[in-house]
This record gives structure tokens, sequence and C-alpha cells, in this order.
């Protein structure tokens, strides 16, 4: 349901309720525009918050906003930081580093700024790696530490919804690197762009960064170094919001809950395929 200027109900409350707690009454008759029998018009804010992450209830009906839980904003107004990034390996618990980062953000789907710059891992890259990226320990000698940029990827990630393409590994290395860095990791939302395509973009067969560009024509420079595929990836993302919203996916609580259930489905493959990658 919508009410004025293209907001849902339930941002609306969200809203109401940045500014205090209310009553179940009160946002039925102050949102809902509800009136009549108080046990059918507390229904119908039970049918519409209760399942939603962001909103709280207690005992006596009052309902808060959990900040940490999720957003009032749309979609379309929310940050997003775009992330890519290149490794020594696949693992930071088993010892390998970040040689190159870069985070593209992107607000209003549009590219607003950028960061991108090579790392030191204080290892050597071993052969397989620079034939796949390109990058070899001759180019990182002179590179800063992440210690040297640890504040400026917070800076850039906090306060806004992590994505990449298998956000999990990318997740995997930022964190761990700012957690060693810094002592302390930002609470933020993620998405993952290979898990948004599997879900919203069903007929697609094979889910890498090179099979969803070529599907939404996104030209791909530079492929395997972070800032060509961070780029990439942000120009995916915009088209998979573009596709959410098209599914009447107005906010992020709604878009995860939408994955949550595509994940829970017992589905066939439509074909074998490798573990998505970037």
């Amino acid at each position: 349901m919508r009410e004025g200027k293209g907001l849902t109900l339930s941002q609306r409350v969200a809203r109401r309720l940045r500014g205090g707690a209310l009553h179940t009454l009160d946002i039925a008759r102050d949102v809902l525009r509800l009136s009549g029998h108080p046990g059918a018009a507390s229904a119908a804010v039970f049918q519409l918050l209760g399942s939603d992450p962001r909103f709280r209830v207690d005992a006596q009906g009052i309902w808060s906003l959990d900040e940490a839980s999720g957003s009032d904003q749309s979609l379309a107004e929310l940050s997003y930081v775009v992330v890519d990034v290149e490794t020594t390996g696949g693992s930071f618990a088993r010892g390998d580093r970040i040689t190159e980062i870069a985070a593209v953000e992107v607000r209003g789907g549009v590219v607003v700024d950028e960061f991108q710059t090579l790392l030191n891992p204080g290892r050597s890259i071993p052969p397989m790696i620079t034939r796949i990226t390109g990058i070899d320990d001759r180019m990182v000698a002179g590179a800063p530490y992440f210690d040297h940029v640890a504040d400026e990827v917070m800076r850039r990630v906090d306060g806004r919804v992590f994505v990449a393409h298998n956000a999990a590994f990318d997740w995997g290395f930022v964190s761990g690197e700012l957690l060693q860095a810094r002592g302390d990791v930002p609470g933020v939302p993620r998405l993952c762009t290979v898990r948004m395509a599997r879900a919203l973009v069903p007929e697609l067969r094979r889910r890498n960064l090179d099979a969803v560009t070529r599907h939404f024509g996104v030209e791909v420079s530079d492929r395997h170094r972070a800032y060509g595929d961070a780029l990439a990836t942000a120009k995916v993302l915009m088209c998979l919001l573009d596709e959410a919203g098209a599914k009447g996916l107005a906010d992020l609580p709604a878009l995860e809950r939408y994955l949550g259930r595509n994940a829970r489905k017992k589905e066939k493959p439509l074909s074998p395929e490798p573990p998505e990658e970037a």
C-alpha cells in the first residue's frame, strides 16, 4: 500500500517513529487513517508492521524503530558503496591480504564518488594471481599498507549499504583488514549482486560478473582489476534496483525479505555451473 509522494505506509510509519515511540492506536489513526473498532485498527497495524524487522512493539502496544535493522528510505534514496578487492588468495583467515581496493559510491541512480588504490599486502603475490589480475610484487612494493588507508575505507563504507559481486568474499577481506587495522568494523547492511541477480533475474543461467554485465549490456573495462570490476558492479546494481522496483520492492527490508524467500526455495538449478565469482 502506498500513500502520498510514493511512500509505502510502512515507510511513513518509520518516519513518524523517528520522532518518538507511538501506541498502536495512534499509528492506526494518524498514519493508516483508520477509524472505528479499536481491535480491528490494532490488527491492521500488526498485520502491516509485525513481520517488518525495522519495528519493535512492547507488551503495552508501544511501537519503536529499530535503527540497526533497516531504513525507512526507499531503495532509490539509499547510498551504496560498491566495493571490489583483488587479493593474494581466497581467505583472509589463512593469511591472504588485499592487493587492490576500489569503492564506488552510488546515490540517486548515479555514481557520485570513487576511491581506488593498490595496497602492499606484506607478502608475495602468487604467480597464479598475477596471471589473473596483472598485479605483481613490483607494482605493490611502493603502495600503502592497508593500515595507511583504513580510516579512508571506513569513512567510505560507514553509513552506506555495502555492495559487491559475491559480497561474502569482499566483505570478508574488508572487514578483516579493518578489524586488524582499527579494531572495529562498521555495522552496515550488505547486498550481494550475485544473490540479487539469482532472485531478480531468474532466467540467467550464470551469474558471474561477465554473464550479468553481458545480460544488462554493461561494458567492463580492466576486468579483474578492482576499479574496473567495482564500476561494472555499480552499473549492474543500478539495473538490479530497477528490477526490484518493477517487482514492487520499495525499500531495503522488503528487498532482503524477497531475497531471503528466494534463497529458501528448493528449486533445481537450471544447469550445472561453477561457484559464483566476481
